[in-house]
C-alpha cells in the first residue's frame, strides 16, 4: 500500500452504497482510488460526494484489476457470481449479502467481537445480518461476562433495511392517508404507514423467516457458540431509519444488573442508555446516523433464573451495514491482513 488503497465500491449506488462513501472518506481510511461498481443499468451515472465526483463502471471482473479492497452491497445473486473472482484477481472482498455468510470458508466478522477470524480470510469476509450486529452489540459483552445459554428476539425493523423504495412507500403512504387519499402498496404486501408487519423476508419450512433464522446461525458463528438456542420474530415497521431489538437472555452464571450495565458501556461500539427516572432509553430517532448501538431497559428477566431484558437500537444502515464494512476494511489496513491467505 502506497499513499492509500484501491477501493472498489458495488452497488454504489444503493443506500447502503451511499453511506460506505460517505463513511470511508469521514473516517479518513486511506483511499489512493475509488472505484464506483454497479449494474449495467447504473453505468454512466454520476455520484458526487462534497469536493469528489466519480463515473459509475459496470461491475464486471475487469473492473478490479489493480484494485486492494472491494466492498459488495449489491445482492447475494451477483456476489455469489462475481466475489469469487474478484477474490482469485488478489482483491479482498468484504460482502455485505447472505451470500457467503455461513461458507465454513468464509469469515463472518464483526470487529468489536471476532477481528481474529479476519486474518483467515481466503480473499472474501462476510459481513453479518444487520439485526444480527445490533443484537450482539449488547449481548456479547454480557455473554463474556455471565456465559450466554439462549435468547428470545423481536426485531423492530426500519423499512430502510429494505431499500429506498420502502422508504418512500411509508412516505408515500402517510401523506396519502393524512389527505384521506387511497393506499398504495407495492414493496410490502400490507400496508406499513401506522401498521407493523410481523414478515421480514421469505417464509420457510419451520414457520420462521429467513431473517429470523439468521439471528441463531450467525450469531453461533460470531460469538463460537454453535450450541447456543435462539427463538426470533422479527417485525417490520413505520420507522424510517435504525433496528431497535427487544432480547430476553438467559446466562449460565447468576446476573447482576449493575455489573451488566457496566460491561456493556465498557463494550467498543456500544453505549449505555438506561435511567428510566429521566425517561432515558434507546430509540431509533436518537440512533439513526451514529456510531455506537445504545443499550437500555437492563433489568432481571422474571421468566428466567439467570435472565436478563434489554433493548437495542442501531443503525442498520451504519453499523448494521457500511460501517461494519468500513470497519473490516480498518481492520484489514491496520493489521497488514489485505492480500493474506489462509
Amino acid at each position: 500500500m502506497e499513499n492509500g488503497y484501491s477501493i472498489g465500491i458495488v452497488g454504489a449506488t444503493g443506500a447502503v452504497g451511499q453511506e460506505l462513501i460517505h463513511l470511508l472518506y469521514e473516517r479518513g481510511f486511506p483511499i489512493r482510488e475509488l472505484r464506483l461498481l454497479a449494474s449495467a443499468r447504473s453505468k454512466g451515472k454520476t455520484i458526487t460526494y462534497k469536493e469528489h465526483s466519480w463515473t459509475v463502471e459496470e461491475a464486471t471482473p475487469e473492473a478490479f484489476d489493480g484494485m486492494d479492497i472491494a466492498l459488495f452491497s449489491a445482492g447475494a445473486g451477483i456476489t455469489k457470481s462475481l466475489a469469487p473472482e474478484v477474490a482469485r484477481r488478489g482483491c479482498v472482498v468484504v460482502d455485505n449479502s447472505s451470500a457467503f455468510r455461513m461458507d465454513d470458508d468464509v469469515p463472518l466478522v464483526i470487529p468489536e467481537i471476532n477481528p481474529e477470524a479476519a486474518k483467515e480470510h481466503q480473499g472474501i469476509i462476510a459481513n453479518p445480518n444487520c439485526s444480527t450486529i445490533v443484537s450482539l452489540m449488547a449481548l456479547y459483552p454480557l455473554h463474556r461476562e455471565f456465559g450466554l445459554k439462549r435468547f428470545f428476539a423481536s426485531t423492530y425493523q426500519a423499512v430502510s433495511g429494505t431499500g429506498a423504495a420502502a422508504i418512500s412507500e411509508l412516505e408515500n403512504q402517510v401523506k396519502a392517508l393524512v389527505n384521506g387519499q387511497p393506499v398504495v402498496k407495492e414493496v410490502y404486501p400490507h400496508q406499513i404507514a401506522f401498521n407493523v408487519l410481523p414478515h421480514v423476508d421469505v417464509f420457510l419450512e419451520n414457520g420462521y423467516t429467513k431473517e429470523e433464522m439468521k439471528m441463531q446461525n450467525e450469531g453461533r458463528k460470531i460469538m463460537s457458540l454453535p450450541d447456543v438456542k435462539v427463538s426470533c420474530t422479527c417485525v417490520r415497521v413505520p420507522v424510517y431509519r435504525a433496528h431497535s431489538v427487544s432480547i430476553q437472555a438467559e446466562f449460565e452464571k447468576p446476573v447482576d444488573v449493575a455489573v451488566a450495565k457496566a460491561v456493556v458501556d465498557a463494550f467498543p461500539g456500544s453505549e449505555l442508555c438506561d435511567d428510566v427516572e429521566r425517561l432515558c432509553y434507546p430509540m431509533p430517532i436518537d440512533y439513526s446516523g451514529k456510531v455506537n448501538c445504545g443499550v437500555g431497559r437492563i433489568r432481571k428477566d422474571t421468566a428466567f433464573d439467570n435472565g436478563l431484558s434489554l433493548w437495542v437500537s442501531g443503525d442498520q444502515l451504519w453499523k448494521g451495514a457500511a460501517l461494519n464494512a468500513v470497519q473490516i476494511a480498518e481492520l484489514l489496513h491496520e493489521r497488514g491482513w489485505v492480500g493474506v491467505s489462509a
